[in-house]
């Protein structure tokens, strides 16, 4: 492609691929709005590992053709993205269809074990995410919320406002 020498040639294209790949995605970001790599929700979440692998493809592709039909593949996924963040803001429906509902895990203090049962996360699990969050005393955790992308929210301290608990599935059903 660049040079008659196989290994300077394959960094030569590792560099350019992986610079172009990198700045077409700068520029997607640019024009889609920082919500991109948010992880705010599940799709969000889809979306930045889908980048990775998209641009670790970029950065290997052997042909012209196969680098344009990944760079547009990046597109069409921002594009996605963008659609579907502007519909569920638009259709309360649409991002419940969309969208799970984070769950209560645990409240004031209380395991709760339906919900640890329902969403496959272990007691042990839960407690490990205490710890991290530097939580004492288990009697001053007032609500461990297992969020819509996985992450785990704890919340201790004297009180909770219940506007932060707001759609959160109760999670002892």
């Amino acid at each position: 492609m660049f040079f008659d020498h196989d290994g300077a040639d394959a960094i030569a294209k590792g560099l350019l691929l992986s610079a172009l790949g990198l700045a077409w995605i700068i520029l997607l970001v640019r024009m889609v709005g920082l919500r991109s790599f948010s992880k705010m929700t599940n799709f969000d979440f889809v979306m930045t590992i889908a980048m990775g692998s998209l641009l670790a493809g970029a950065a290997q592709t052997g042909k012209w053709v196969d680098l344009i039909q990944t760079l547009t593949a990046m597109a069409a996924l921002f594009a996605a993205q963008f659609s579907v963040a502007y519909l569920r803001k638009r259709s309360d429906a649409l991002d419940a269809t969309l969208q799970n509902s984070p769950v209560l895990l645990m409240r004031n203090g209380e395991i709760l074990h339906a919900a640890l049962q329902r969403t496959r996360v272990t007691e042990t699990d839960l407690i490990a995410k205490l710890r991290e969050a530097n939580a004492l005393e288990v009697s001053s955790v007032k609500a461990v919320v297992l969020e819509t992308t996985g992450d785990v929210s704890v919340l201790h301290g004297d009180q909770v406002d219940e506007t932060l608990l707001r759609g959160v599935d109760p999670g002892d059903q």
